[in-house]
C-alpha cells in the first residue's frame, strides 16, 4: 500500500492527512496556523503536523511517497513556491525548501481551490470526469478547473477566479475591486447580504422573525422562511438561484465540462436549491439544443476534498 500526505493549509488551522491509494484519509493532525508570523514558522508547523499525522496511522514519514499542499494564494508547483498569498501575508515563500529540510521527500503545491477541485476530481463527485469545474460556495466563490485530467491555473497561476467575474455592471461592491462579481452574489455571504436587505424592507415578515429570534441573520434563514411559506424569503431565495445560476451559465459555456459540482453549507438545501438552478441553466446554457450537456452535482468529500486532493497532486 501506497501513503501520501495532503496538508490544507489555511488562515486558521493546518490540517495534514494520511491518504493511501485508494484515497482514503486514515489519520490526521492539526495545528493552529497563528497568523500573521515568519512563513518559515509555519512551514516548520507543516511538517511537524506531517509527522504527526504519519505516526497517528502508524506508518513512518519515510513510508509516505510525497507531500501535497493546497494552500490559499497564487501556488507555483514548478519551483515549489508561495508567490504570494493575502490570508497568510506571503510573499515569495520557497515552501517546497522550507518543508524538506525537516522531511527528505518530494513537496507538490497546489492553490487550496485547485486542490479542492482535484480531490473531487480524483475521488469525489468528479471521478470518472475528463473536463471538470467544482465551485464552492463560501465565504467567497472559490473554484478549480481540471483540463484534460489536469488543473488548468492559467497566465500568472493565477487563472480561474471565477468567483470575480461580473454578472452585474455597477453592482454591489466586491473585495477584488469590482462591483457585482458572481462572488458578490452566490457565496454565503451574498446569501446573508441579501437576507438582511430583505429583512429591513420586510420587518413584519416571518424571515425578520428568525433574525429576531437568532439575533443575527444566516444564510439559511431566506430558505427556512422560504419553507414556511413567507414571501420576503422566497424573493430572497429566487434572487439567490437566478445569479448563481446564471454564473454557473456562464462557467459551462466557457469550459464544457463533463461534470461541474457544487460545495459548500448552501448546497445542504438540497433540491430548494438544486431543482431550479438546474432548470435555469438548462433554459440558458449555450449548448441546450444539444442532448449531451455538462451534469451538475453536488460535491461529496467536503472537508476532506482539500487534504485528498493535495495528497495527490503529484500525479496532477
Amino acid at each position: 500500500m501506497k501513503y501520501f500526505i495532503g496538508i490544507d493549509l489555511g488562515g486558521t488551522n493546518i490540517k495534514a492527512g494520511v491518504v493511501n491509494e485508494n484515497y482514503e484519509i486514515i489519520a490526521k493532525a492539526t495545528t493552529k496556523t497563528n497568523c500573521p508570523r515568519p512563513a518559515k514558522e509555519i512551514a516548520d508547523d507543516m511538517a511537524k503536523v506531517s509527522i504527526e499525522a504519519a505516526q497517528n496511522a502508524g506508518i513512518s514519514i519515510d513510508d509516505v511517497e510525497w507531500i501535497g499542499i493546497g494552500t490559499p494564494g497564487i501556488a507555483d508547483n514548478i519551483n515549489g513556491t508561495i508567490p504570494y498569498s493575502n490570508n497568510l501575508g506571503f510573499e515569495n515563500v520557497p515552501i517546497r525548501k522550507y518543508i524538506q529540510e525537516h522531511i527528505n521527500k518530494p513537496v507538490y503545491v497546489a492553490n487550496d481551490a485547485n486542490a479542492a477541485a482535484y480531490g473531487e476530481f480524483v475521488a469525489g463527485a468528479a471521478k470518472g470526469a475528463q473536463d471538470a469545474v467544482c465551485i464552492t460556495l463560501g465565504t467567497g466563490v472559490g473554484a478549480g478547473v481540471i483540463i484534460d485530467g489536469k488543473i488548468f491555473t492559467g497566465r500568472n497561476l493565477a487563472g480561474t477566479e471565477i468567483g470575480h467575474m461580473v454578472i452585474e455592471v455597477d453592482g454591489p461592491q466586491c473585495t477584488c475591486g469590482r462591483k457585482g462579481c458572481f462572488e458578490t452574489f452566490s457565496s454565503a455571504t451574498g446569501l446573508v447580504n441579501m437576507t438582511k436587505a430583505a429583512v429591513a424592507e420586510n420587518p413584519d415578515s416571518i424571515l425578520a422573525e428568525y433574525e429576531k429570534k437568532d439575533g443575527h441573520v444566516s444564510a439559511r434563514h431566506a430558505f427556512e422562511a422560504m419553507r414556511a411559506g413567507d414571501k420576503a424569503g422566497k424573493a430572497v431565495v429566487d434572487k439567490y438561484i437566478k445569479y448563481l445560476a446564471a454564473g454557473i451559465t456562464n462557467v459551462i459555456n466557457i469550459f464544457q465540462p463533463d461534470i461541474l459540482c457544487i460545495g459548500g453549507g448552501v448546497c445542504n438545501e438540497g433540491d430548494p436549491l438544486l431543482v431550479p438552478m438546474k432548470e435555469l441553466v438548462k433554459k440558458e446554457v449555450y449548448t441546450r439544443m444539444l442532448d449531451c450537456n455538462t451534469e451538475i452535482t453536488v460535491a461529496k468529500l467536503g472537508n476532506d476534498a482539500g487534504i485528498i486532493g493535495a495528497a495527490f497532486l503529484g500525479n496532477s
